[in-house]
């Protein structure tokens, strides 16, 4: 075996994190990180979790806010970092999706001639999407398969409009990016959803080859990427069961499996969904509040008490669940962020809502974030 097969080997067994290191150690390290097939066989790879974007928005004002914080995926200690992670971009961003490692932004407003930004934070490579301007109504996902190609992405764009007849009748549009397409590629998909509900939490989940949006109607909007088709999965239990108003988020699964989280007065509760047609959820995890907060009996106290103190939507949930990826829940509790392991069943506090703004707790952008050596095309 020649040194550079051996060296590929090594490199082949590392995190990506550790890689975008050695890279800078010597030229020849760099060139055999940087080769093409070395790459995509990495690309076939899962990538674990290592934190979370985290970004604030003004409850009221039509402006953005600036700062990005990244909060480490890691159960030892840690802090949040206002980070520079996205200062090769020639502007200041908002995060709306990431998805194997590509990261989708648009400009922040106010802005004369906002854009929508595919990047690759590990390599710091970037393509501006021409040919449509972004607007802060409008949501968006982001839909990278490694597996399929290491360089291809799609973006979909969902728009809400009333129908004609009835001001309370609604239904989404979509129109779709495709990078193998070309510049300026954006296309209006023939498809229509016919749905009353807002896109809540604002980001799309790709997870089994199609992109997911949470809406407050006790519905998850999922769109086929492929073959535009678009559908209403139905939640696996009704909000309206509950006495206490629930929180609830989306996420998924290395297996590619969208997950529901849901936590209300009866506890703690994680759904795979198992058939996207039928609508087919099976419960995969389940703690009550008591059993959380005796696992967790440092950091949780009178938790079903300050938990049903939420019977109005105009009250701040005393804990949400504000992203899920690979078993990793990230959730508010109080004033503070936590980590929590469905498999262990451990909480663990990552810092104090303070650390991360004073805008922190009204519906922040919340985006997990797996690096990977995906190429850009720019």
């Amino acid at each position: 075996m020649q040194n550079d097969d051996i060296c590929m080997d090594v490199f082949s067994r590392l995190p990506i994190e550790t890689l975008l290191g050695l890279k800078r150690v010597c030229k020849r390290w760099h060139g055999i990180l940087s080769d093409r097939s070395f790459v995509q066989g990495l690309l076939q790879r899962p990538e674990p979790l290592v934190g979370f974007f985290f970004q604030e928005r003004y409850q009221w004002a039509g402006e953005d806010i600036r700062t990005i914080s990244f909060i480490p995926a890691r159960m030892e200690v840690t802090q949040p970092n206002k980070q520079t992670i996205f200062s090769f971009l020639p502007e200041d961003v908002v995060v709306l999706g990431s998805c194997n490692g590509l990261v989708c932004c648009r400009s922040v407003f106010p802005s004369p001639s906002p854009y929508i930004i595919v990047c690759n934070p590990s390599n710091k490579q970037w393509t501006r999407l021409q040919g449509t301007r972004p607007d802060k109504e409008s949501s968006y996902g982001l839909a990278f398969n490694p597996s399929q190609s290491d360089t291809n992405f799609k973006v979909v764009r969902v728009s809400q409009a009333r129908t004609d007849k009835d001001d309370d009748d609604s239904y989404l549009s979509f129109e779709i990016y495709s990078s193998q397409a070309g510049a300026g590629a954006w296309k209006k998909s023939k498809e229509v959803c016919q749905c009353n509900g807002n896109l809540v939490k604002n980001k799309g989940v790709f997870a089994g080859g199609k992109l997911q949006w949470l809406t407050d109607k006790d519905r998850i909007l999922s769109f086929d990427v492929e073959n535009e088709l678009s559908w209403l999965i139905s939640s696996p239990f009704p909000t309206s069961h509950f006495t206490v108003i629930p929180e609830m988020c989306i996420g998924e699964s290395s297996g590619g499996r969208l997950h529901y989280i849901m936590i209300s007065e009866e506890g703690l509760h994680v759904w795979a969904l198992e058939d996207y047609y039928d609508s087919n959820w099976s419960l995969v995890h389940t703690a009550t509040l008591e059993a959380l907060e005796e696992e967790n009996s440092r950091l949780l106290r009178n938790t079903r008490e300050r938990v049903s103190q939420r019977v109005s939507v105009d009250s701040m949930p005393w804990m949400d669940p504000l992203a899920f990826k690979d078993g990793l829940l990230l959730m508010r509790v109080s004033t503070k962020m936590m980590l929590y392991c469905i498999e262990t069943k451990k909480m663990k506090e990552l810092c104090n809502v303070s650390e991360l703004g004073r805008n922190c707790i009204f519906g922040p952008l919340v985006i997990p974030y797996s690096p990977s050596l995906a190429p850009l095309m720019t």
